[in-house]
């Protein structure tokens, strides 16, 4: 098994198209075509990680948090980025950073944040710029199965839980082969009314090139009928952050007790408490302060995420208990979900965990 299948089954499930426009994920460093010796899962990419990775034999490293973000403009070590750089180049190691096309997936970071939690019904909370689309396509009857199933491996049909989405309309299509034609049903210079099925799916951003290859690479006609139309709908099953509802609802100091003790947080930064039961959580992993606006006009309780400035707490006005449990601490828990990912999909190597606490935050 090579590096590169790992990151081609990482990459068809968490596109890197979906990471945001100031982010760098993919491969960092190092020859994908390499056999996997092990994986190394961290939510940040430090030298004790590397030299974690070496002591393991291990040669792949998936990382959270991206090591490069910036252009480097040499590699001599001069720096803690560079001498991780330069290490994991010596030891055939590769880097891989999954930061925010992980975040923005709807079984990514906030979905475990809201399993920790206890959220249900977790739903995303700003939805996803990238657009949805519509593709439509004519079959004969005797292949729209060929057709459908083939559209569906290739990521079409996925409306949140529900996978295999389609509809599909009778007709009859009508065509008339020119002379250079190669027809596949008829004959040359004859008129041919067909049977046909429209099938009609709905595809992401991501997945749409994909999905028109395996459509016409299946499809038994020299020239397909087919159609692709930009749907204005909103995109609800990507995005940033996250809002769901708690079972019962519970008093403020009660659930911040709660959420310290289960994100193992020394300090939580919060506002002015409100004194009225929690019911409605908005999250998100990571630094998060620009969604405050978001989770106001949701009507949640209380907004939980990391990195908020002190100016910021000011915009809570009363209308929202802000809980920051800091950036660390709202991710800490992404290495796991990382590792039940691949753990589930490959078997004949080893994938660990990092026993290394990467957060360069202490609390006296």
């Amino acid at each position: 098994m090579r590096i590169y299948d790992v990151i081609s089954y990482l990459e068809n499930k968490f596109p890197l198209s979906s990471q945001a426009g100031f982010d760098n994920c993919g491969v960092q460093v190092g020859d994908v075509k390499q056999n996997v010796t092990g994986i190394l899962i961290s939510l940040d990419c430090t030298e004790e990680i590397i030299d974690e990775a070496i002591d393991l034999g291990y040669n792949l490293i998936v990382s959270h948090h991206p090591l490069i973000f910036k252009p480097i403009k040499s590699l001599t070590g001069k720096n803690y980025n560079e001498r991780i750089l330069l290490k994991a180049i010596k030891n055939d190691i590769v880097i891989y950073g999954i930061h925010t096309n992980l975040d923005h997936h709807l079984e990514g970071v906030n979905a475990e944040i809201a399993r920790r939690i206890g959220v249900l019904n977790p739903r995303i909370l700003m939805p996803s710029e990238h657009p949805l689309y519509k593709v439509s396509v004519f079959v004969p009857n005797d292949y729209q199965e060929q057709v459908l199933y083939a559209m569906f491996s290739a990521g079409a049909g996925s409306i949140g839980d529900y996978s295999n989405c389609s509809f599909a309309s009778k007709g009859n299509g009508t065509f008339l082969p020119g002379e250079n034609a190669i027809p596949f049903i008829g004959e040359k210079g004859e008129m041919e009314i067909v049977e046909e099925t429209k099938i009609e799916v709905l595809v992401t951003k991501h997945h749409l090139q994909k999905v028109l290859n395996v459509m016409l690479e299946s499809h038994p006609y020299e020239e397909v009928a087919y159609d692709v139309y930009h749907l204005e709908n909103q995109n609800q099953y990507e995005g940033t952050g996250m809002i769901g509802e708690l079972e019962n609802p519970i008093d403020e100091l009660t659930f911040l007790a709660q959420l310290k003790q289960k994100f193992h947080c020394k300090t939580i930064r919060h506002t002015n408490l409100l004194g009225k039961k929690i019911k409605t959580v908005a999250f998100c992993g990571g630094s998060g302060s620009f969604l405050l606006k978001n989770a106001i006009q949701k009507k949640a309780d209380i907004y939980i995420t990391g990195d908020f400035k002190y100016h910021e707490f000011f915009d809570a006005d009363d209308k929202i208990v802000i809980a920051d449990i800091g950036h660390y601490e709202s991710e800490q828990f992404t290495s796991n979900l990382i590792y039940s990912f691949l753990n589930e999909k490959f078997v004949n190597f080893a994938i660990r965990v990092t026993k290394v606490n990467t957060n360069p935050i202490n609390y006296f």
